[in-house]
C-alpha cells in the first residue's frame, strides 16, 4: 500500500471488503502453515478479519464501516504509529498476493474511501510452482522445513499403486451425453434477472490486461526437430522465463506463432538453456519493424486499388463543401503564384483542395514520384488531415524559395509530420499557427544576439584527432567611397611595373 500522506489514511476513513471466494480447510491450512511464516501472525489476522466482514455463506461486498474497528480489533493505537503498522501489514499481504488495495475518491464528500479486495490463497501445487514465494518461505524457515511442509500438504498415492505400470484412460461422460438443453427458446427475463442479481464490480478505468501466452500454446506449435526444443520444454516450470517471453510478446505485439519462430532462432538461449532477454528483444524488434513496414505498404497499395476500382462511387457521393478561411490565419502567397491568384484564392485552395492537386500547381510538368510517395505515406499511414498536409506542403515550398539550402527528403518531411502528430495538429488553424511558430524560432536563431558564434566553429570531425582548420580571416570592405586619387593611381602603376620587371628577370 503506497501512502504519501498519512492524513489520507486514518481510523476515521471508511472502507469496504470484496471477496468472491470462500475459505476452505485447505485454504486455512495454507494460511497457517505457509503464509503466516512469510508475513507474520498479525498480517494473517488482518486477512481473516477482512474475510469475515463478508458473510461466510455469501460472496461480494461487505457493509461500509469506519477503519476504527480494524484498529480496535487488532489492538492498534489510532495514531500515526498504528497507521504505519497497519499499512505495513496490508503491504505484506499485497506482496504475497492475498490482497489488493484501492483508494476511491468521493467527490461529493471530498474524501477518500478504501476498498480491500481479497485474493484466495494459492493451492499447494500452485504455491510450490511459484518460485519467488517458495524461495521466500525457504529464507524464512529453511529448506528442510519447506520440504516437511510440502509432505504434510500432499497426500501420496496408495502404496498398492506405487511401482506399477498402467495406462490411464479418461472414461468420464461429457455434459451433452446426459443432458439436453432447450436452446430454441431464449428466456430474456431469466438472463436479465441473473445479470441484475450478480455483483457488479465498479469500472476502475483500466483496460483488462491481455491474456498471457502460456506454455501449452508455445509447445504445441513448436517444431519437434528444432535444436531449441529441449530449451523450450524447460520453460514449463520456469515462470520467470515465461514472464520474459510474455513481456517481449506484449511489447512488440507478437502472436504465438511469431514468438515460436523467434524462440526457434539461434542465439535466443544460452548454453545452459536460459532465455536471453536482450537477444530476444533485438530479434522481436526487427520482426516488429519489418511487419510495420509491410503493413504500411499494404495500406498504400489497398488505397490505390480502391481508388482505381471505384471511380463511380466518388462521382455518386456529394463533393465536400468548401470551408472559408479566417483572415487571421491567412498565409502569404508564394512568388510563383503571385501572377496566378490572389491571397484569398490561394488560402481557399490550401484549405479545400486535396494535396495531389495542390502539388500539381507547384510543378509545371508531372509531380516527381518520390515526392508523391512521401505525402501518400503521410496521408494513408499517419492519417493527417488534408488541409494540414497542404499547409505542410506550403511550409516546405516556403523553405525552398527562401534562399536556404534545405532539401526536401523523406526523413526531413517525416520529422515535421511526426512533430505535428505529437502536437495534435489536426486543423488548418493549428497548422498555420505551427508554421508561424517555426518561423519565429528561426528568426531568433538568425538574430545577431544568438548567432554571434561562427558557423564553422564548434564542428566535430568524425575522423582524425588533429586540431580543426584555423579560421581564415575575411578582408572587410572599407567604408570609403571607393575612389582613388591621381597620386595613389600613379603609385599603383609604379608597383605594377616593378612586379612585372621582377617577373621577367626571374623567367630569364
Amino acid at each position: 500500500m503506497r501512502m504519501n500522506n498519512m492524513l489520507h489514511f486514518t481510523e476515521n476513513h471508511r472502507y469496504c471488503v470484496y471477496r468472491d471466494f470462500s475459505l476452505g480447510a485447505v485454504d486455512g491450512r495454507m494460511l497457517t502453515l505457509i503464509y503466516q511464516p512469510m508475513v507474520g501472525a498479525f498480517a494473517i489476522s488482518l486477512y481473516r478479519f477482512l474475510a469475515d466482514r463478508v458473510p461466510l455463506e455469501q460472496v461480494g461486498y461487505s457493509s461500509i464501516e469506519q477503519q476504527r474497528e480494524i484498529f480496535l480489533t487488532l489492538g492498534l493505537e489510532p495514531s500515526e504509529k498504528g497507521r504505519k503498522y497497519l499499512i505495513e501489514l496490508a503491504s505484506k499481504l499485497e506482496a504475497v498476493g492475498l490482497l489488493q488495495s484501492s483508494r476511491l475518491y468521493i467527490h461529493e464528500n471530498d474524501d477518500y474511501m478504501y476498498e480491500y479486495e481479497l485474493q484466495a490463497p494459492l493451492s499447494p501445487a500452485d504455491f510450490f510452482r511459484t518460485q519467488h514465494l517458495t524461495l521466500l518461505l525457504r529464507d524464512k524457515i529453511g529448506k528442510f522445513a519447506v520440504l516437511s511442509l510440502r509432505e504434510k500438504l500432499f497426500s501420496e498415492e496408495p502404496a498398492e499403486w506405487a511401482g506399477l505400470n498402467y495406462n490411464k484412460e479418461n472414461i468420464s461422460v461429457p455434459f451433452y451425453d446426459i443432458f439436453e438443453l432447450n436452446t430454441h427458446v431464449i428466456d430474456y427475463e431469466l438472463e436479465q434477472a441473473i445479470a441484475e442479481s450478480s455483483v457488479a464490480r465498479p469500472n476502475d478505468g483500466m483496460e483488462k490486461a491481455e491474456e498471457a501466452i502460456n506454455y501449452a500454446d508455445i509447445i504445441i506449435r513448436f517444431p519437434r526437430e528444432s535444436a531449441n526444443r529441449s530449451f523450450v520444454e524447460g520453460l514449463r516450470f520456469n515462470s520467470e522465463a515465461m514472464a520474459v517471453a510474455n513481456y517481449v510478446a506484449h511489447k512488440y505485439e507478437l502472436s504465438v506463432q511469431d514468438l515460436c519462430r523467434l524462440l526457434d532462432e539461434d542465439g535466443v538461449f544460452d548454453a545452459e538453456g536460459s532465455l536471453l532477454l536482450e537477444s530476444l528483444q533485438h530479434k522481436a524488434n526487427l520482426h516488429f519493424r519489418q511487419g510495420k513496414r509491410r503493413k504500411d505498404e499494404r495500406e498504400v497499395a489497398y488505397a490505390k486499388v480502391v481508388a482505381l476500382r471505384s471511380p463511380e462511387r466518388g462521382a455518386e457521393e456529394s463533393p465536400p463543401q468548401e470551408v472559408a478561411v479566417q483572415m487571421e490565419y491567412y498565409v502569404e502567397v508564394p512568388p510563383q503564384f503571385l501572377s496566378k491568384c490572389d491571397i484569398h484564392q490561394y488560402n481557399m485552395m490550401l484549405r479545400n483542395e486535396p494535396y495531389t492537386r495542390l502539388l500539381k500547381t507547384f510543378f509545371p510538368g508531372s509531380v516527381p514520384d518520390n515526392l508523391l510517395d512521401i505525402f501518400e505515406k503521410i496521408d494513408l499511414n499517419y492519417k493527417l488531415p488534408g488541409e494540414v498536409i497542404n499547409v505542410l506542403i506550403h511550409y516546405l515550398m516556403e523553405l525552398l524559395t527562401s534562399g536556404g539550402e534545405q532539401r526536401i527528403n523523406r526523413n526531413f518531411v517525416d520529422a515535421i509530420a511526426a512533430n505535428m502528430l505529437l502536437k495534435s495538429i489536426n486543423t488548418y488553424e493549428k497548422a498555420v499557427q505551427y508554421i508561424r511558430d517555426q518561423a519565429k524560432v528561426k528568426e531568433k536563431v538568425k538574430s545577431p544576439g544568438t548567432a554571434a558564434k561562427a558557423p564553422g566553429r564548434g564542428r566535430t570531425y568524425a575522423r582524425g584527432t588533429g586540431p580543426a582548420k584555423p579560421d581564415i580571416p575575411i578582408v572587410q570592405s572599407s567604408e570609403g567611397n571607393g575612389s582613388v586619387t591621381e597620386e595613389e593611381f600613379a603609385e599603383l602603376l609604379k608597383m605594377a611595373e616593378q612586379m612585372q620587371a621582377s617577373k621577367n628577370k626571374g623567367s630569364m
